[in-house]
């Protein structure tokens, strides 16, 4: 193999993200500028990037920005954020609590990823995740409460995304989001089900129950319990586990509160611009 000969279309493709990521978030033309490559160049590396969900269009405008996927092209993708150092201790009391597996995950594309989750110190469960581990956002209660209470904005931004994709499973997920009534009843009860959940390591074994972690009334996140499907069904589930759910999800958002003012007291601004509030994340989380 000679070393010496890159493949050209990967430089390119990196050049183009390293660019969207270094100004934050670019249109066609500026990315054509940055990176100095041909216009149709450009275009058809952003329309592959945008199907990887590396990056993603702007609400309402022409610019595209990167997703918190590009993340996962770091080794082990386990990040550190304030979410998830304000939610692990709540977890592992919740679990402690009610036995099940308990998890924390946010939206990336199409998927909800994990960024904390019990699984390791419970029994009550077929197989051990990780933080990393992805669902698909309309096959699991994670990805359903997530997109039934994010802001309106971010849920068109969804369905952009979906409407881009060519397979049959997708599109039925289009025409679900499309249809108000499946979310408003979610937003009605304030939690989501999936029972007997196909994508995971033991398809079909469990169910789950998911209320939304709210931050300024927009979700930033989902607070999931799977259980064995054949111990539970989802109505019981919800009637003896939702109060406890709901219950660590309410004391996520003020600890949120406190520690993201408590950073940008203690964090100097940088030159020129105000207390960078980083933790946070984005409403959409991206």
């Amino acid at each position: 193999m000679d070393r010496g000969i890159p493949i050209r279309a990967i430089s390119r493709a990196i050049l183009v993200l390293q660019a969207i990521n270094r100004h934050h978030s670019l249109t066609l033309m500026e990315i054509a500028n940055e990176t100095d490559l041909p216009y149709p160049t450009v275009c058809r590396i952003v329309q592959t990037l945008l199907y990887e969900y590396l990056i993603e269009q702007e609400p309402a405008q022409k610019k595209y920005r990167v997703t918190a996927l590009v993340k996962t092209l770091s080794v082990g993708y386990q990040d550190d954020d304030l979410l998830v150092t304000v939610a692990h201790p709540l977890l592992i009391a919740l679990c402690r609590k009610v036995s099940w597996p308990v998890s924390i995950a946010t939206r990336v594309g199409n998927s909800m990823v994990l960024r904390d989750t019990t699984h390791a110190m419970t029994s009550l469960t077929f197989s051990v995740y990780h933080p990393g581990f992805k669902l698909p956002l309309l096959e699991s209660a994670s990805g359903k409460v997530y997109t039934a209470f994010c802001a309106e904005d971010e849920r068109q931004s969804i369905l952009r995304g979906m409407q881009r994709l060519d397979s049959t499973e997708d599109r039925m997920g289009t025409v679900m989001l499309g249809n108000a009534g499946p979310l408003e009843d979610i937003r009605r009860q304030g939690y989501a089900t999936q029972s007997r959940n196909q994508y995971t390591a033991n398809p079909g074994k469990t169910s789950s129950i998911a209320v939304p972690v709210l931050y300024q009334d927009r979700a930033i996140a989902s607070l999931t319990m799977s259980f064995f499907a054949n111990a539970l069904t989802l109505e019981a589930a919800a009637a003896k586990y939702l109060g406890e759910l709901q219950g660590v999800a309410a004391e996520i958002r003020p600890a949120l509160h406190r520690r993201h003012l408590e950073g940008s007291l203690m964090r100097p601004s940088a030159p020129g611009r105000s207390h960078p509030a980083a933790w946070l994340p984005p409403v959409s989380v991206r």
